[in-house]
């Protein structure tokens, strides 16, 4: 039986993204313009301060949080302990992603609507901004740089001064997910990436070689494979959003989950396994081979869960975020 630690009323629609979990501490943007840290124990308030509307990218590097929201299009680093501002930069209207590498904050390139802008972590000074606009997916940092991607390319920067280090030509274009990511860091010398048709790539380094890890015969939703238990997990557009759970090393596939109903974002470890949920509220565990070994109730209208650690886990409701025991 689950059983509840603490719940937040958030006074808007939840959403998986505009959640972070950093350790024992929950960041949520809430009541429109707030951004709102919480203890992961007991839901008590850390620091309140504004933000602006809709955060595009909540982002925790070590003891600092990155925000950007909509409007005002102003990027924002906080200290994670005390919600204290340590600087501001102004961006570009639809500026988007934000990633982060060696000390320097990635803005930019969402949807090729803005150029590339880096600052320095420490101060927010600027480093330095591409010439023109930049069309890539989600960056992340890998192997000291930051991976970008964009149709059948991907490369990876210096990001001290955007100069390129390596790049792979994809044999099928990436599975464009927006403001969501593509990219899944496996090691040092390899990167999945989720392809269009059903597919995973392997990007590899530092020979610059990309392989198809799987094909899946039914389409897949867009998104990063979760890597979760050692395995890949891929969310099947049939049956509403079932889990494909699949060995990276190979591409073997292990099985389907089998719940049978639409499941949200987020796979959350457990000591036998690991645990999905589904819109509808209901809770799954699964065994180590993704098989369903037990269910029970969470209740609500649900849009996502994060893993709190300790055997705990967080969901995020169409109004709320409730913290529970497994």
């Amino acid at each position: 039986m689950v059983a509840e630690l603490w719940e937040r009323v958030l006074h808007q629609r939840g959403a998986h993204s505009a959640v972070a979990v950093a350790g024992e501490r929950v960041v949520v943007h809430e009541r429109r313009t707030r951004l709102v840290c919480l203890g992961a124990a007991d839901g008590a308030v850390a620091w309140d301060i504004p933000v602006g509307t809709w955060p595009r990218a909540l982002v925790v590097t070590g003891e600092r949080l990155l925000v950007l929201p909509q409007d005002p299009p102003v990027l924002s680093c906080v200290r994670l302990t005390t919600g204290e501002v340590l600087w501001r930069a102004g961006l570009p209207r639809w500026a988007g992603h934000v990633a982060v590498a060696d000390g320097v904050v990635l803005a930019g390139g969402w949807r090729g609507y803005t150029p590339l802008t880096a600052l320095d972590l420490t101060d927010g000074r600027p480093l330095w901004r591409s010439a023109a606009p930049v069309t890539t997916e989600l960056p992340v940092a890998w192997a000291g740089g930051l991976l970008l991607g964009t149709g059948s390319r991907a490369w990876l920067i210096d990001p001290r001064d955007g100069r390129e280090r390596e790049s792979w030509e994809l044999p099928r274009p990436l599975a464009g997910a927006d403001a969501g990511a593509v990219f899944t860091v496996l090691d040092a010398d390899r990167c999945a990436v989720r392809g269009g048709g059903g597919s995973v790539l392997v990007l590899r380094r530092p020979a610059g070689r990309s392989e198809s890890l799987t094909t899946h015969g039914n389409p897949l939703l867009g998104g990063a494979p979760l890597a979760v238990g050692g395995m890949l997990w891929l969310r099947e557009r049939r049956s509403g959003g079932e889990y494909l759970v699949v060995d990276p090393l190979d591409g073997t596939r292990s099985r389907r989950t089998g719940v049978g109903r639409i499941v949200v974002p987020g796979v959350v470890p457990t000591a036998g396994g690991a645990a999905v949920a589904t819109e509808d509220g209901g809770l799954f565990h699964l065994d180590g081979e993704g098989r369903v070994s037990g269910r029970e109730r969470l209740g609500g209208r649900l849009a996502g869960v994060h893993a709190l650690g300790g055997g705990r886990l967080l969901a995020v409701d169409r109004g709320s975020l409730r913290a529970v025991r497994l």
